[in-house]
């Protein structure tokens, strides 16, 4: 079997090309088109073949990561979406849950107020009740009052209609009947239930869950579609399947119809892949750090596996989700993010960027304002005639210009408006891991910083030596991690309901019933996409709480549902909160998961090093880092990746060559190639 993982970012489209049976990898990198991203795609594809001396008709399975649905959101770059809802709860999307971002300011927009999915005359009510606790009907549902809100939407110009009804999480039959009727009118409309992606409590989240769905939907299915005939234009035959915000993939048709599950596509193929290259250098408890050319995206991984969001840290540009996703933080720190003096007079850096085109002013695409990447440029990080592996040459004198003319602007020099850009974004990626471990509990000094992406490996000593971590890891071929991670992960689709039962009164028949179903239908989901029973594992899990709280926490199940699966509930309750109590034990949810295993990616090639390392080392050239606490021009190494020795290391100041990136090994530091492929660097001292 070949398949190719693919990462679409906002500079680069990273490929990788992998044969299961010869343990042959191949990889590429092309410039983005933003435009029509699939054309980088099809383009590197076609590109990557050829130089693996295959046709594209041997690829068997192709494995996407896209931003496109996130892109939508957060540039509120949508469809024209209607809602048909509950006769009463026109409003819920607007009203939401009176919860302010900040909570003092008496001047701020709440995202779902000042930029609703769904405008407020295309919300249709019609007259229907479903009731609790079981879901019975009470009121019945006006079949014609949803058929004459669906030609009102029709002939309002809607693209994508989200039916919402309340407690339709017991009981989904009035809003599949409603979407029914829906499709007979609109044909040519996107149409989704909240039922069918979240059929779960709290109806602002599920309501907001499945209006962004519909938002996203027809953009991602446009995407979807013209991806798949480019694919089959250019012979390739193999199945599309695109990684979800849960980290696993999905057949392209799932995916399709459920958009809202793609929101953090590419940043989970990242942590996936940061994963599985420690791994392989047998470290577990790790802090994802993706920096490309537009965003950084930070990711924790313990023993226990890759943190996942909960309830009440999922959220996408400000808006509520109901998604099974990983936890992921991203922030606008990447190679093309733009310096700048703001209208105070602070100087700052992100989170505009250049992006693909012009991009930075030292890719010579026109670019005239200053960047992350050109101040490694002018720093004498990146080389002119290396970059890319020598596939690409930089304009320095045009990375002097521009940041030149920021350091007139702020009275300082050259070298020091340069390094001041660098030490404003660590800073500022430094901030972002402080949140996601220190916050939350952990010390990062107790973590490995493993650092991939086009511009992660760059940054990541200073930004691991400002948390005191004292070991960083970048993988083999750090700048196609995410699309290596996209070829680490199985098939995975997830599926939950409500079911509300209290400590001592479980109903425990009937509850093992409501798992065994979501398991038969999950099961039925990877058959689908020709996945083989002895494939495919489950888990099965319940969100519990104690009566009267907010949100739940997740307890993982061996078995059938008994009592004593409640009991590691108050072990998980003191680990994330501090403490544990007596109080009764309430199930809210129930989830299941089905995977479905893929061969597996073996560990990467880099090169056969048979020399020492003086056959690595490219000679010596001038850069700037802060030596003692001032900014120093010094000798630095030049090595090339592929050529380094095995556990022979090296002291910076630095810098390390690579296919698709750059390492920085800032004075202080040293470093050594493992035998896993991996970089390890390592702060002096440091065991």
């Amino acid at each position: 079997m070949r398949v190719i993982g693919v990462d679409i970012g906002g500079t680069f489209t990273d490929l990788i090309l992998y044969d299961t049976v010869s343990g042959s990898v191949n990889v590429h990198k092309v410039p983005s088109t933003p435009g029509e991203p699939e054309r980088a795609m099809v383009t590197g594809i076609d590109e990557l073949c050829g130089a693996a001396g295959i046709s594209a008709a041997d690829v068997t399975g192709v494995f996407h990561g896209t931003t496109v649905a996130t892109n939508a959101v957060l540039e509120h770059d949508g469809a024209l979406v209607g809602m048909i809802t509950t006769r009463g709860f026109r409003d819920i999307l607007h009203i939401g849950r009176h919860q302010r971002p900040l909570h003092y300011s008496v001047m701020q927009d709440i995202p779902w107020q000042a930029k609703p999915f769904v405008r407020r005359r295309h919300r249709k009510i019609v007259t229907e009740r479903i009731v609790p606790p079981g879901g019975e009907v009470l009121v019945p549902l006006d079949e014609d009052e949803v058929r004459a809100a669906a030609r009102e939407l029709r002939d309002e110009g809607v693209e994508a209609v989200a039916v919402c009804f309340l407690f339709s999480y017991l009981n989904p039959s009035h809003e599949r009947r409603a979407a029914e009727i829906v499709r007979e009118e609109m044909p040519d409309a996107f149409v989704t239930t909240s039922a069918d992606i979240v059929p779960q409590f709290r109806e602002f989240e599920r309501f907001t869950t499945a209006a962004m769905s519909a938002f996203v939907g027809p953009k991602t299915g446009r995407y979807l579609e013209r991806l798949a005939t480019g694919l089959e234009g250019h012979g390739v035959q193999g199945d599309l399947h695109v990684m979800m915000s849960s980290g696993g993939v999905a057949s392209s048709q799932a995916a399709a119809e459920r958009p809202v599950t793609l929101l953090l596509s590419g940043p989970a193929a990242g942590i996936l892949g940061g994963q599985w290259a420690a791994g392989l250098a047998g470290a577990t408890s790790l802090i994802t750090f993706d920096m490309g050319g537009t965003s950084a995206d930070i990711g924790i991984v313990t023993e226990a596996g890759i943190s996942e969001a909960s309830a009440r840290d999922t959220w996408i540009g400000g808006y509520p989700l109901l998604v099974p996703m990983l936890d992921v933080h991203a922030i606008g720190a990447g190679g093309g993010s733009v310096a700048y003096v703001d209208e105070g007079g602070a100087f700052r850096v992100g989170p505009r960027s250049a992006g693909a085109r012009p991009g930075p002013a030292c890719y010579g695409h026109g670019g005239d304002e200053p960047t992350i990447s050109d101040a490694h440029a002018v720093l004498g990080r990146l080389d002119p005639h290396r970059f890319l592996g020598g596939r690409m040459t930089l304009d320095r004198e045009a990375a002097v210009r521009v940041v030149q003319r920021l350091a007139d602007e702020l009275g300082l020099g050259l070298a020091e408006t340069a390094e001041g850009i660098l030490t404003i974004a660590n800073s500022n990626m430094a901030r972002a891991i402080r949140s996601r471990t220190i916050e939350k509990g952990h010390d990062p000094r107790e973590f490995v910083l493993v650092a991939f992406g086009g511009a992660g490996p760059l940054h990541a000593a200073d930004v691991a030596e400002s948390l005191d971590i004292p070991t960083v890891l970048v993988p083999p071929y750090p700048g196609i991690t995410s699309a290596a991670g996209l070829l680490t992960s199985d098939l995975k689709y997830d599926q939950m309901r409500t079911v509300f039962q209290l400590q001592g009164a479980v109903d425990a028949p009937t509850l093992n019933a409501e798992l065994d179903e979501l398991e038969t239908e999950l099961r039925g989901w990877l058959r689908r996409d020709g996945v083989a029973d002895p494939e495919i594992s489950v888990v099965r899990a319940l969100d519990c709480r104690y009566v009267g709280q907010g949100y739940e926490l997740r307890v993982v199940l061996d078995g059938p549902f008994s009592d004593d699966a409640l009991d590691q509930f108050h072990a998980l309750h003191e680990r994330e909160y501090g403490a544990a109590y007596g109080d009764p034990i309430e199930i809210v949810n129930a989830r299941v998961t089905a995977i479905g295993r893929r061969p597996a990616l073996d560990r990467l090639p880099v090169a056969d090093a048979d020399g020492g390392l003086g056959d690595a080392h490219l000679g010596t050239r001038e850069g700037h880092f802060r030596v003692n606490g001032s900014l120093e021009s010094v000798d630095t190494g030049l090595y090339d990746r592929t050529r380094l020795p095995i556990d022979e290391s090296f002291d910076g100041p630095a810098v390390v060559f690579h296919l698709d990136t750059t390492t920085v090994v800032p004075p202080g530091w040293s470093a050594r190639a493992d035998v896993s492929g991996n970089l390890i660097l390592t702060k002096g001292g440091a065991a």
